[in-house]
């Protein structure tokens, strides 16, 4: 590394450290007021709520409760890439005050808002002020040598302890210059993670289970979407069975009664039918297959999603490059899950998109099954209601998978699938 750079991680790094100081010296005393005053105001309207006043007041007081707390979420992610989830549930518009207030009362998020008030204005204002106090306490006892001590030692025999170090005189101010040294290099290097740990402590009381809650909102969607799909599926291969195979092996059936009489008395006839007949059993047997191929491939039980997507790729009308990274195999599941959402979007892109080229990439990496299908297209592709991407992306959050889309109105479209799972 040259000098250069190392100045620069110097300034950085020094920067760092002084915006760490400012922003928990604003999180200790500006906001203090702010944190008393609401608690003090949610304990009063608490108090008057029997005689009925408490049912105008309380609704505010809460609502800028939640204000005030989605602030500090906010400053969390945003200084120190702290994310403290919230689970609010939602206030009726244009209810009545005793609804609104009873719903507000009734939210466990509000409970841990108000919990949160109390740790703010005792341990949150601690760990708020220390960055502040870190980074100027060692200020203090290098300018003690600097004359400074004088003022704290105004004559003989009078004492000013720095820390653990007796100032008297010029002699023990350097000594406390010298402490004051060694606390600079603690905060240079430990003072943003003070921050941190405030913002830590934050998200421990106000966060609390709501990012369980948001967890279990997320399961009940997806398992919803999971059957709703399963049930759709289930009606796509009735439908497909009744129209298709079931009315060829009925008329296939028909043609054998009607031959089982007619090969004594009209043999050529008998012949036609028996050909019809044979027809009629391959193509239901064709039908079948491709409504199993449609279930789960074949290619895929027996090759591995890998080799799947190849034979997607061959079969589309527009010439496609395929990259494939999989030391092994994912379940079964995760793997038609895959297959399909892939089928999806190269149909997507053959039908909508209006590409000449598609690539596809299929890789594991840090336990995350990771497909990236690009076409250059026209662009314009979004996640929506009754699009097909919005279900590849209901199919893929049944396990916990997500779908990034970047189609910027004239191409190219890049479509990102993950789903977290093991390869065996």
């Amino acid at each position: 590394m040259n000098t250069d750079t190392q100045g620069y991680d110097v300034r950085t790094r020094a920067r760092e450290v002084v915006l760490a100081a400012v922003r928990g010296l604003v999180l200790a005393l500006a906001m203090l007021p702010v944190t008393v005053l609401l608690f003090v105001l949610t304990v009063v309207s608490l108090e008057l709520l029997p005689i009925g006043l408490g049912l105008f007041l309380l609704p505010w007081t809460l609502g800028a409760l939640r204000e005030y707390a989605n602030t500090r979420r906010r400053l969390a992610a945003e200084w120190c890439g702290v994310r403290i989830p919230a689970a609010y549930r939602p206030v009726p518009a244009g209810a009545a005050p005793w609804t609104r207030a009873l719903t507000m009362l009734r939210d466990p998020q509000t409970w841990r808002d108000v919990r949160w008030l109390l740790v703010d204005m005792t341990a949150g204002f601690v760990t708020a002020l220390l960055p502040a106090v870190l980074l100027l306490f060692p200020v203090e006892g290098l300018l003690l040598p600097a004359g400074l001590w004088r003022a704290y030692v105004p004559g003989p025999g009078d004492t000013y302890w720095y820390a653990f170090v007796p100032v008297t005189g010029q002699a023990t101010a350097f000594l406390a210059a010298a402490l004051g040294a060694v606390l600079l290099v603690v905060a240079h290097r430990y003072t943003p993670a003070l921050l941190t740990a405030h913002f830590r402590l934050t998200r421990a009381v106000l966060g609390g289970d709501a990012e369980l809650a948001e967890r279990v909102r997320v399961l009940t969607e997806t398992r919803r979407d999971a059957v709703d799909t399963s049930a759709a599926e289930l009606r796509r291969i009735e439908r497909d069975l009744h129209d298709g195979a079931q009315a060829r092996l009925v008329a296939m059936g028909m043609d054998l009664g009607t031959i089982e009489m007619l090969v004594e008395r009209d043999p050529a006839q008998a012949k036609k039918l028996l050909a019809q007949a044979r027809r009629n059993s391959a193509e239901a047997l064709e039908e079948l297959r491709d409504l199993v191929r449609g279930i789960h491939p074949p290619v895929l039980a027996e090759r591995g999603l890998g080799d799947a997507v190849r034979a997607l790729a061959l079969r589309l009308p527009l010439p496609a490059e395929v990259t494939v990274e999989l030391s092994g195999r994912a379940d079964a599941p995760v793997e038609s899950a895959a297959y399909f959402a892939v089928n999806e979007v190269l149909t997507n892109a053959v039908k909508h998109a209006g590409a000449d080229r598609v690539w596809i990439d299929v890789h594991h990496t840090d336990g995350r099954l990771r497909i990236t299908v690009t076409d250059n297209g026209g662009g314009g592709a979004r996640v929506g209601a009754g699009s097909g991407l919005a279900g590849v992306e209901r199919r893929l959050g049944t396990f916990d998978g997500v779908l990034a889309v970047g189609s910027p109105v004239g191409g190219p479209t890049m479509v990102t699938m993950e789903i977290p799972c093991v390869l065996s």
